[in-house]
């Protein structure tokens, strides 16, 4: 069933009920957001000739006009390729070009016109609208079928190229699902805010509020603002979000200082990185019984496992402490193990690969059968990461077995900047690793050994990497060695790095 489709029965429920508001001013009903959508479906079709199953990039940063044009394409039988609107043109241009989208919507298109195929149109929302007033509006959504992609997500991988994660109407209907059992319910009187980008898990969860006939709520900042967000909730009244821990510190930082306590919120979903146990337990105390965790990937949205508001405020458990640290047990609509390498269950405790099956985990990665078979395994998708489950079925995350660095709830991955800094003539040898930091969870620094007898400065490959890779990717701090420590196949240790930088 085309996704769309929650939108048209909600929009018949009740047509006037607010939908779409920018901070707190209204900007469309229900019965205005379906209009436009099926509006954009249609000139979509009509002006740029795409068919069901082709792909609509949207490069842009959050707005209400995103969740129109997000349901306009679904309308159209069309499939979404939501971009991260922090990434670096040239990097918007690869994701454009290997999804083979037909149209890309951008708001400014900066130097991406310059850099995208010619078969692909771009359409720029700020020097035309997203669609024409003389184009009839489809009258209901192109018919889809379950396993008919619908959303297409680019996450990088351990090779530095981005792979598109091929993700159902029937992926997403689970995940939606899973959603009403295992992490909330949604009621028509709640506010969804979208913070964190729509490109992202918190786009994913727009779903759920649309089936409920909720309000969706686009910051008048466009993204995160802590103290904005203590004078909007009250205001609004049952906000629910998505927010990485990264956000939730600054948050609770800004709650401190302003003397805010969590009124009008009623539900914090958050994941995306590590939440350590003294940052929830502070948390859970300025703002109360208002979180829920998820454990997630993209390959998997949002829907490995959950721990719950009541496991998260419980201190009687005689394990609460360890409960709190984990990330709770798996959702309904999934299997979760723990495995050696051949496949076999570790033992309660032991730490392993985490691998899942069940109907969220996608349908693979686009153009690319080779990653593909190297994820999904007899059907089970190993993730990547590692951890280990207790007696009760609660999963704790230990390490990654890939060397994703998570910032501020995003995943970089160090090959990607690797790359972009051995092309600068004055560096040989480079290797990224993550470092704690207070505000963003884990920051990018490199170690470099510098090719010939003059060393770059900070500033030099600050400038070098602007050109190439998005602004939060960029290492921040560099170190010059004489050499990088490897093993006898030429691998760089970046354990030894790991300790070498935690004794500077």
């Amino acid at each position: 069933m085309n996704l769309a489709e929650w939108l048209v029965r909600t929009a018949r429920r009740q047509p006037e009920a607010p939908a779409l508001l920018s901070g707190e001013d209204l900007v469309a009903t229900y019965a205005e957001f379906a209009g436009r959508a099926a509006c954009i479906g249609a000139f979509l079709q009509t002006r740029y000739q795409v068919q069901p199953g082709d792909r609509v990039a949207i490069f842009m940063k959050n707005s209400t006009t995103y969740l129109e044009l997000l349901y306009g394409i679904w309308f159209c039988g069309a499939v979404a390729v939501p971009i991260n609107a922090k990434l670096h043109p040239r990097e918007a241009a690869y994701i454009v070009e290997h999804s083979e989208s037909r149209v890309v919507f951008v708001s400014g298109d900066g130097d991406l016109a310059a850099l995208i195929p010619a078969a692909c149109a771009l359409h720029d929302i700020e020097t035309k609208p997203a669609f024409a007033p003389d184009v009839e509006a489809l009258a209901a959504p192109v018919p889809r079928a379950a396993d008919d992609l619908a959303w297409l997500f680019y996450t990088s991988g351990t090779t530095g190229k981005p792979k598109g994660v091929m993700l159902t109407n029937a992926n997403l209907h689970a995940m939606a699902f899973a959603y009403f059992v295992d992490v909330d319910d949604v009621l028509q009187e709640d506010a969804a805010v979208y913070a964190a980008p729509i490109s992202h898990g918190a786009g994913l969860y727009n779903l759920m509020h649309v089936l409920r006939g909720s309000r969706h709520v686009i910051p008048a900042s466009g993204g995160f603002d802590a103290l904005e967000l203590c004078a909007l909730a009250p205001r609004l009244g049952n906000v629910t979000m998505f927010a990485a821990p990264t956000m939730i510190s600054r948050w609770l930082a800004a709650a401190r200082q302003s003397g805010y306590a969590g009124e009008g919120l009623r539900t914090i979903v958050y994941g995306g990185g590590p939440m350590y146990v003294a940052d929830i337990e502070a948390a859970t105390k300025q703002f109360g019984a208002r979180f829920v965790q998820i454990y997630g990937q993209g390959e998997c949205p949002m829907a490995l496992t959950s721990l719950s508001r009541a496991d998260i405020m419980d201190r009687q458990h005689p394990r609460w402490r360890d409960r709190l640290a984990s990330v709770g047990t798996a959702q309904s609509c999934v299997s979760v193990r723990v495995v050696d390498a051949d496949g076999v269950d570790m033992p309660a405790g032991e730490i392993g690969e985490i691998i899942a099956s069940g109907s969220p985990v996608m349908k693979g990665y686009w153009k690319n059968p080779d990653a593909t078979a190297q994820s999904i395994k007899h059907g089970w998708l190993w993730t990547g990461d590692m951890g280990s489950l207790d007696d009760d079925g609660y999963l704790t995350l230990r390490d990654r077995s890939k060397d994703v660095i998570i910032s501020g709830g995003t995943n970089i991955y160090p090959r990607e900047v690797e790359e972009a800094l051995l092309t600068h003539q004055l560096v040989a040898e480079v290797s990224v690793i993550g470092r704690a930091s207070a505000e963003w969870g884990e920051e990018v620094v490199a170690f470099i050994v510098a090719s010939g007898s003059r060393t770059p400065s900070m500033s030099e490959l600050d400038a070098h990497c602007r050109t190439l890779i998005a602004g939060f990717k960029r290492p921040k701090a560099y170190f010059f060695e004489t050499a990088l420590p490897k093993n006898n196949y030429g691998k760089v240790l970046k354990t030894e790095l790991r300790e070498k930088l935690g004794a500077l």
